[in-house]
């Protein structure tokens, strides 16, 4: 299990990335990409740092203000770190797989859609990422910066306790992501892999542990949500998110098979 120290350790040095440039994408410096782990995902060297990247599947479309560069003929949005979990946890050593070309991902706590958008240019036009967001201002953010221009994304417009009252139609996910902010956060991943996840899929969450128990030490809180998880999935990664988001943990896990338990 990487810890926060290691976290930190492997981060040492990040900055801020530039966002909101003006223009069209600008011509990669530097050499451009420095590991290509897939098709569409990279860490590229910008302004000095390391930054994960996606090939755009929307080409010419911002969504957060993020940088754009031209590497290859080719568009990339570099992946801001401070404004998606995912992307530190890329940084931090935990790949973006099982998140791949053509596979189904249900994305619990999609809000305006900044990682959600990234997803949607690795699993490419073959795969679907069924973003869930339950607040009406930021699901229509959603809509208009995301879902309306990248056919593969489906925003569904439910609340994320309510598994059964959405998605079953399309099948089986091959991802659950989840990054809700709810004391029983934990719970509640595990109700929608219980009800939409395939035999042996995967299950990406995002421990916030400052909205689970504000009264215990993070840690101790991060280690009994694991444990929660641990009796179902086989835990292939966790880590703190530090210095990007503080009191949080990322975690990769495998379901077992069988029947899921542990959700509400």
């Amino acid at each position: 299990r990487r810890g926060d120290g290691e976290a930190a350790r492997r981060a040492r040095g990040a900055g801020e990335a530039r966002a909101g440039m003006q223009g069209g994408p600008e011509r990669a410096r530097g050499g451009g990409l420095t590991e290509r782990a897939g098709a569409a995902h990279a860490i590229i060297e910008h302004e000095g740092q390391r930054r994960p990247a996606t090939r755009s599947l929307a080409r010419g479309r911002r969504v957060y203000g993020e940088d754009v560069l031209e590497i290859g003929g080719e568009e990339w949005r570099v992946w801001n770190p401070y404004r998606s979990k995912l992307a530190a946890a890329i940084l931090g050593g935990i790949g973006p797989e099982p998140i791949v070309d053509g596979a189904t991902v249900l994305y619990l706590g999609a809000s305006t859609g900044t990682t959600v958008s990234h997803v949607s240019d690795i699993v490419g036009p073959a795969g679907r990422v069924f973003a869930v967001e339950h607040a009406s201002r930021v699901a229509r953010e959603l809509l208009d910066r995301v879902a309306a221009h990248r056919p593969n994304v489906t925003p569904v417009m439910q609340d994320a306790r309510r598994p059964r009252e959405y998605f079953s139609v399309y099948g089986r996910a091959d991802v659950v992501y989840s990054d809700i902010a709810q004391p029983d956060q934990t719970g509640i991943a595990l109700a929608n892999c219980r009800a939409h996840l395939r035999e042996r899929g995967w299950l990406m969450l995002v421990i916030k542990a400052r909205s689970i128990d504000v009264t215990r030490a993070p840690s101790d809180v991060i280690e009994g949500e694991i444990a929660r998880i641990a009796g179902d999935f086989d835990v292939e990664g966790s880590m703190g998110l530090e210095p990007y988001d503080r009191d949080h943990a990322f975690v990769l896990a495998r379901a077992r098979g069988g029947r899921i338990s542990g959700g509400p």
